[in-house]
């Protein structure tokens, strides 16, 4: 059997973790090919860990599985934070991103505390509560995604934990019916309860109305509110990673105009922003300007722990003057092959699934 060098290794798991976003997240992958080269293979990396994560628990045939799958994911973090990670694209590039990039052991643990929620089934009294769910799923992967564009000060990590935030309400808004007919309920009880809806009568038969159309249109209000805070946090970021975080800002809060003009029905319809729509707000995102909030704007109280994670913990040292040769900074001529190779190839699956 050949030997191969290292590079090739390293070349292949991040083309294995770019392919996992193309897979199963279509929006981030479309935003992040705007982000520099180093930062959008050290995401693409984050996110495809994020995402087996994700699948792990999802696809969980049980709930005594889900619990299980939550413990292994906890084991595999270790792994990660402690060097020895397990065999697998996602899990090593995770592994030399959070040592390169002094993510704190307190952010993933969040996703996974999330994880757990979900494999649970926990319902959430109201919008505090879905926030604090938002701040685990969503909001520990925008203060992880800061950190890899060197963005470490605590407004500007406020500031992506709204992203992360409005992004979460934005899919719950998006798959009201999808959950449900999973078991899964995310809408907050209280508004449930005002509206007159009945969460188990829900549950058990997930149905269109006027009632559910209001929540879904207040849980969209929330999310922009979120949303205009982020903006602020874009001009905080390093200039060539703006173009990226805002036109994946841009994208999701498209999902829930698209909801809004569905009439809020996310039972009978699931929201999807077109490719043409896409690259127009990508467009929008390459000629607009900063954003005007205030960057100061106090963080939502549940994201709180996160921050103060990042705070106790210094970044390394500038990673320019190292020796070591990471995952994502594959270098020299073979990586510059392999990478040629993989764009013929998507070049050639785009020219055969093209419509004539």
């Amino acid at each position: 059997m050949p030997v191969f060098p290292p590079e090739f290794a390293a070349a292949a798991d991040r083309t294995a973790c770019r392919q996992a976003i193309r897979a199963g997240s279509k929006s981030f992958f479309a935003a992040g090919r705007l982000l520099p080269g180093e930062v959008r293979e050290a995401a693409y990396g984050l996110y495809a860990f994020c995402r087996l994560s994700d699948d792990l628990v999802d696809e969980a045939a049980d709930p005594f599985a889900r619990r299980d799958a939550v413990v292994r994911l906890g084991d595999r973090v270790a792994r990660a934070y402690a060097g020895n990670p397990a065999d697998a694209p996602a899990d090593r590039a995770f592994s030399e991103i959070v040592g390169a990039y002094a993510i704190p052991e307190a952010l993933p643990y969040a996703l996974i505390e999330g994880f757990a929620w979900d494999a649970e089934g926990r319902r959430y009294a109201d919008i505090a509560a879905l926030h604090a769910y938002a701040a685990r799923v969503a909001g520990s992967v925008g203060a992880m995604m800061a950190l890899i564009m060197g963005a470490r000060s605590p407004d500007a990590l406020a500031r992506a934990c709204d992203l992360g935030a409005a992004m979460q309400l934005t899919n719950i808004a998006r798959d009201v019916g999808e959950d449900a007919r999973m078991g899964r309920l995310y809408l907050p009880l209280d508004w449930m309860v005002e509206a007159g809806l009945d969460p188990d009568a829900f549950l058990a038969d997930p149905q269109p109305s006027p009632a559910l159309a209001g929540i879904v249109a207040r849980l969209l209000t929330e999310a922009d509110g979120l949303y205009r805070r982020a903006g602020a946090g874009i001009a905080a970021l390093p200039s060539p990673c703006r173009p990226a975080i805002r036109s994946a800002a841009l994208i999701y809060a498209e999902i829930g105009r698209v909801v809004t003009l569905q009439g809020y029905d996310s039972v009978r319809t699931r929201a999807r922003v077109g490719t043409p729509r896409k690259l127009a707000l990508i467009a929008r995102a390459l000629r607009s300007g900063p954003a005007t909030p205030s960057l100061a704007a106090p963080p939502l109280p549940q994201v709180a722990f996160l921050i103060d994670a990042v705070l106790n913990q210094p970044p390394m040292p500038d990673r320019r003057h190292s020796v070591l040769r990471p995952w994502w900074d594959v270098g020299g001529r073979v990586a510059h092959v392999l990478e040629l190779i993989e764009r013929m190839r998507e070049r050639e699956a785009f020219g055969r699934s093209a419509p004539s």
